[in-house]
């Protein structure tokens, strides 16, 4: 069973925020960060890797490759725009940002544009 696209979205997503909070990501970064089993990331990231969305350095550091970074930064864009969206609205931030995590990946490039658009947050 290969690893769905929206699991590599959001797998690329963690890499990119940890990228932020840490001085280097490693697997282990990533287990704690989701909760996922080590032999889960383990195979995640070999698909990553063999889809050259990510390097693994010899001392087990990960980072994102130009693909990876913007697949990454465009899943993040829309995480972020859809939470603020859904909390201006009222919903609380727990439910906003689980909600925004499922619309990220359901909408395509073309909606969301135009949505960002119609909506000045």
């Amino acid at each position: 069973m290969g690893v769905t696209n929206m699991s590599v979205e959001d797998y690329l997503e963690t890499i990119l925020i940890l990228s932020k909070r840490l001085p280097v990501v490693r697997a282990v970064d990533i287990v704690a960060e989701l909760n996922y089993s080590k032999s889960s990331v383990s195979a995640a990231l070999k698909n990553l890797k063999a889809k050259e969305y990510i390097t693994v350095e010899s001392h087990g550091y990960i980072n994102l490759t130009e693909t990876g970074k913007s697949i990454a930064m465009s899943i993040y864009e829309r995480h972020e725009w859809f939470a603020k969206w859904l909390i201006s609205l009222g919903v609380d931030e727990s439910t906003a940002n689980a909600d925004a995590c499922r619309m990220e990946h359901a909408i395509s490039s073309v909606s969301f544009d135009a949505i960002k658009k119609s909506i000045n947050l």
